[in-house]
């Protein structure tokens, strides 16, 4: 059945199909074989219907690219054309000396009645014709489709540029950017068409003047010499009918060229040229200045008042016709819809936003558009920096006031659940302590804590900012210390922001440029629900998908190995070992490390397992003396540092740690490349602590040398 539709859709494009193929055969015809007069006429009206078809067309589209395929058309126009002059041209031969309507009625027609059967007058009417369309209109259309076809290929790189940041930040999807791309390319496409399309129409003009010249020279010829005629007889029937041949052609090459120039000189608008123009010529204000300067040149006795008096009054009459219509208010005539009272939609009782900012009716004014809004302009720079960041376009956050909060008070949500909660002081400033500042400083406040980092804080007066920030202070405005809360938290807890919608476009970006990676992952035998659990799973352990090559070649290495969760995971960290280090180790510098002593990691590996992950089960002391004993390391080291620990033991100690002390990384022994310099500063479990400054592992030193 499906083979059946598609060969009846097939038989049903055929005829429109066969159309330009039927075309260029019938140009073939008159180009080579003689036809009868009428079957000519028949032709020349087509020409003139198509020329005016095409001027209608680029006359009512709203953009240029709405007509793309102009250029083609006027090829394909400019060539019947030419077909027409090169039959016309055959039939004025050989039967110009019957005189009257020998070559067909349009010719003569044309020969006759537009110049009056003066051969001389058709000569300058004809001449006047080609210098507009030559000189005038394609010249200057010739070198509008240039210049814009150098500025376009000029723009196309920013262009390019625009769509990536715009679907970087979520402004668009990938579906709409893949349709922005296409429209830059076919712009391109057709300026570049147009520049060497102008050609066609020169051309064809030159070979219009050229036809003429034979046709007026080689009939005078034939006249005298084949058929016996005076010289004035055959000059009269010849050039008369040669004539009225240039001006059937001419014609229409006009109509072309008026059209090729209104298509370049466009302004893309949501309406046609028509209504373009009408629009932008309804102004009032410009209407009563010509009324005024018709009616004075008017009032000039030497001038024809009978013309510029009621032209004037026109002017006037138009002025106060548009001007009583602008003043007139915009009624919508849409019905209202009546809601019935106990309709309930579901917009009503769900929440589609994943993370939204309360904020206290005391600090609604930080997101008032007409004080600056800055509020929003941090949330907007914080949405920005988390996607460059993460790797995937967060979902637009929501700002919302909060009748249950108080005054000053702020609460972000995700998915409904409050991460983040604080207070911030309008019309003050947050004074920080970073440990600089100096003792008896004499800065006042009212004394609170840095939400963000739990420095010690004063709320201060903003015209003791100066004060503050020459004792050491780092101030902030109540906006700042909002958007910097969020964004710790929200980074704390950004694998939630990911969901199936930022994996599909994250997989639909990537499969234009690695479709062969793409397909040997997903859709089988990943899922999307799979990879998005596995792209949560991996931002959570720390490694962003802002590079998502290497990270999808290691998953679809790891997959020809295993398909668990666990082991997958496992195998990509391994793989993106150093990505990992690299979040705390500078380039070239020694890892600080902390380990377990044996014993202490054999009791946890040997200790209770939680049934349904299959994970080693830390005691609640255990874990309070781990986490405490790491915390000191690192407020004496002042750095961050990795614990690396047996691969069994990783994912129970990376829980543990990840809310108690986020400064150290969990590293399992696999996951330390070879090829890293490391430095053991305590091992944890032993009866004496470590000293700082125990003995350094040598450069190069491998995971497993370490473990042994």
């Amino acid at each position: 059945m499906p083979v059946k539709g598609s060969v009846i859709d097939r038989l049903r494009g055929a005829p429109a199909a066969m159309v330009l193929p039927f075309g260029i055969f019938a140009l073939f015809v008159l180009f080579v074989l003689p036809i009868p007069p009428l079957l000519l006429d028949i032709f020349f009206v087509l020409n003139i219907a198509i020329a005016f078809s095409v001027l209608m067309v680029a006359l009512n589209a709203q953009k240029p690219l709405d007509f793309s395929s102009f250029p083609s058309v006027l090829l394909f126009a400019t060539l019947l054309r030419l077909a027409l002059n090169v039959a016309s041209t055959r039939i004025v031969l050989v039967k110009g000396h019957e005189g009257g309507n020998a070559a067909g009625d349009i010719i003569a027609s044309f020969s006759q009645f537009l110049v009056g059967g003066n051969f001389a007058v058709g000569l300058f009417v004809f001449a006047i014709l080609l210098i507009i369309n030559m000189i005038v209109i394609t010249k200057g259309a010739g070198r509008v489709s240039e210049v814009s076809a150098r500025f376009v290929l000029d723009a196309l790189p920013g262009k390019q540029m625009a769509i990536d940041a715009d679907i970087a930040a979520g402004l668009i999807t990938a579906d709409e950017a893949r349709e922005r791309r296409r429209e830059v390319t076919v712009e391109a496409d057709f300026y570049g068409s147009m520049d060497g399309a102008s050609k066609f129409v020169k051309g064809d003009a030159v070979a219009a003047l050229l036809i003429l010249g034979v046709n007026i020279i080689a009939g005078f010829a034939l006249g005298m010499i084949s058929h016996g005629l005076s010289a004035a007889e055959s000059g009269e029937l010849y050039i008369t009918l040669a004539v009225g041949d240039a001006l059937v052609a001419q014609v229409p090459a006009l109509l072309l060229s008026i059209a090729a120039a209104a298509i370049v000189t466009r302004v893309s608008d949501t309406r046609d040229l028509a209504g373009q123009i009408g629009g932008q010529f309804s102004d009032p204000r410009g209407w009563l200045p010509v009324a005024a300067i018709l009616g004075a040149i008017g009032a000039v006795p030497a001038m024809p008042q009978m013309i510029f008096l009621p032209a004037a009054a026109i002017a006037g009459a138009l002025w106060w016709h548009l001007r009583s219509k602008a003043a007139q208010p915009i009624v919508d005539d849409t019905p209202e819809e009546v809601i019935p009272p106990d309709r309930i939609d579901i917009a009503d009782v769900s929440d589609q936003t994943l993370v939204t900012l309360e904020l206290g009716y005391g600090l609604v004014h930080l997101v008032d558009e007409a004080k600056g809004a800055p509020l929003m302009t941090r949330i907007t720079g914080i949405r920005k920096q988390l996607s460059r960041d993460l790797g995937f376009v967060l979902p637009q956050f929501r700002i919302r006031d909060s009748l249950d909060a108080g005054a000053n008070e702020y609460r972000v949500t995700l998915g409904g659940l409050v991460i983040v909660q604080g207070t911030a002081k309008p019309g003050r400033l947050l004074a920080i302590d970073t440990g600089e500042v100096r003792m008896g400083h004499g800065v006042t406040g009212e004394a609170t804590r840095d939400p963000s980092f739990d420095c010690p804080a004063l709320w201060i007066d903003p015209g003791a900012r100066d004060h503050a920030v020459s004792e050491g202070f780092l101030t902030v405005d109540p906006s700042t210390v909002i958007a910097t809360h969020a964004n710790q938290e929200l980074l704390a807890a950004s694998h939630q922001l990911l969901g199936p919608e930022e994996v599909r476009a994250l997989i639909d970006d990537l499969k234009d440029r690695a479709p062969a990676l793409i397909e040997a992952v997903h859709p089988d035998p990943l899922s999307l629900a799979a990879l998005t659990r596995i792209f949560r799973a991996l931002i959570a352990d720390g490694i962003a998908l802002s590079h998502p090559q290497p990270l999808m070649t290691s998953l679809a290495l790891a997959l020809q190995r295993t398909q668990d969760f666990d082991a997958l995971i496992d195998a990509v960290r391994a793989d993106l070992g150093a990505r990992l280090i690299a979040r705390i180790c500078e380039p070239g510098e020694r890892l600080q490390v902390v380990t377990l002593d044996a014993s202490l990691e054999s009791a946890i590996l040997g200790g209770m397992v939680d049934p349904a992950s299959g994970q080693p089960l830390i005691e609640p002391d255990c874990g309070n003396m781990i986490a405490a004993r790491i915390s000191e390391y690192i407020e004496e080291r002042g750095t961050a540092l990795a614990l690396i620990v047996q691969p069994p033991a990783r994912r129970a100690l990376a829980g543990l740690l990840r809310q108690r002390a986020s400064r150290c990384q969990v590293l399992s022994i696999n996951e330390l490349p070879a090829t890293q310099p490391v430095e053991v500063v305590g091992v944890i479990g032993t009866q004496e602590p470590q000293q700082l400054g125990a003995p350094e592992m040598p450069e190069g030193a491998s995971g497993g040398a370490m473990a042994a």
